[in-house]
């Protein structure tokens, strides 16, 4: 069965800004890598009539329809009423959700479990249950003629679960044969250069297909196979992607990986080695996401966010001399910055990182987007200027982003890429 899908977000507070639809992105990202072609996004209040209207026109031009949200327990969570009478099937009681149900509330919020959730254990008949061990709501699935209706909770974390644990290999079975993917990920190249390297290969590739997505401050490039099998699919895909990994070169950070950071984080623990960092226009970010990942003690020691010139001087060494001469923002500092935290934490890497996040220039007339990031070892210490651009949020997490790629080139014996200052 070959698959165009419409996802409907369903909530009132979705279209009044009070919440980012993030399960739609999720979701589309997820079906996407499984062969299934994401046409429409739409939005919809808590509101019958309109959602009513919303799957009419899906009906029209989808023949998978994702819903999101109007799953709980509270007088507003409509979904599936409303779906089912568009599509003519009734609402079924299933005593095993209600064992589900109790048991989430025993084990995790501790408290009995309140009579209205016994509203979430109606799913259609005969539908296809996909049971959420992380929340109340279950999501479900069944077909009506040529169409498909999926239903997902609209929690984040539950509809990511059921997204990966119950809907992604509910779609591998309706597929005929297999379809692979594999995600290349790349920093330091924008989208447009990176489809100028492969513009050519792009062009001939059906099956396996290649193509490429933006996110913030990175690109990746999924190539995707359909066949019998998962080792035909592999076969497929082998020449492509040792075409596309040669082209891409040192820019190519990962296959199939997380992040940045995740990738770091795998080469300190190969190498058995640990960073620290001396944070100051990131605010903290490097090491936000670096703890973000489980696991984390075993190669990040610690860090401070040394964001004014007291700070630099009375907890990372950094001399008053220094700082007049020259100015916090300047690779005089930064370098200080990554060599005395390593010192100070006894981490075999330190990161220094100074700059102007914005909106406005320094004292000293740096323009926002002015960076520079320092890397010490015990050997040695190089920095590099970066000119991020403007936006503050851009160029802290830009900031972070070559931060990880400096350490990722160095542990993998890359060239630092730029112009650095040993």
């Amino acid at each position: 069965m070959s698959y165009q899908a419409e996802i409907i977000a369903v909530g009132t507070e979705l279209l009044l800004g009070n919440v980012a639809n993030t399960d739609a992105q999720y979701i589309s990202e997820a079906i996407s890598a499984v062969g299934v072609n994401v046409l429409y996004h739409t939005a919809v209040g808590d509101n019958p009539k309109r959602l009513q209207d919303v799957i009419a026109t899906a009906r029209q031009r989808a023949n998978l329809l994702i819903f999101t949200g109007g799953l709980g327990p509270t007088y507003d969570d409509l979904t599936k009423e409303t779906v089912c009478q568009a599509f003519g099937l009734e609402l079924e009681f299933h005593p095993e959700i209600v064992e589900e149900i109790q048991h989430y509330f025993d084990t995790v919020f501790r408290r009995p479990m309140p009579e209205c959730n016994l509203q979430q254990a109606y799913v259609p008949t005969g539908c296809t249950i996909f049971h959420n061990p992380v929340g109340t709501a279950p999501g479900c699935a069944f077909e009506v003629g040529d169409t498909a209706v999926v239903m997902l909770p609209g929690v984040p974390r539950e509809c990511i679960y059921l997204t990966d644990h119950e809907l992604v290999p509910w779609l591998r079975e309706k597929h005929e044969g297999v379809i692979l993917s594999h995600d290349l990920h790349i920093f330091g190249l924008t989208e447009p250069k990176v489809q100028e390297i492969l513009s050519d290969i792009m062009d001939d590739a059906v099956n396996p297909s290649l193509a490429p997505y933006a996110k913030t401050g990175e690109v990746m490039v999924r190539i995707t196979a359909k066949a019998e099998t998962e080792a035909d699919c592999e076969a497929l895909m082998a020449p492509l992607l040792e075409q596309v990994k040669e082209r891409l070169g040192t820019y190519l950070y990962g296959i199939d990986v997380k992040s940045l950071e995740d990738t770091v984080m795998g080469l300190l623990k190969e190498k058995g080695m640990t960073f620290s960092t001396a944070e100051s226009c990131t605010g903290g970010l490097i090491s936000k996401r670096i703890t973000d990942l489980p696991g984390a003690s075993q190669v990040f020691l610690g860090g401070i966010v040394s964001y004014t010139n007291e700070v630099k001087m009375d907890l990372l060494g950094v001399s008053p001399a220094i700082l007049d001469l020259h100015g916090a923002v300047s690779k005089h500092v930064a370098k200080l910055m990554a060599d005395n935290i390593r010192r100070f934490t006894g981490s075999d890497l330190g990161i220094g990182v100074t700059g102007v996040a914005g909106p406005d220039k320094d004292d000293r007339g740096n323009e926002v987007g002015t960076v520079y990031l320092a890397l010490g070892t015990k050997d040695t210490i190089a920095c590099m200027q970066l000119d991020l651009g403007t936006g503050r949020d851009r160029v802290r997490t830009m900031a972070a982003h070559h931060a990880f790629d400096l350490l990722r080139r160095f542990l993998t014996g890359l060239p630092l890429e730029g112009e650095y200052d040993g």
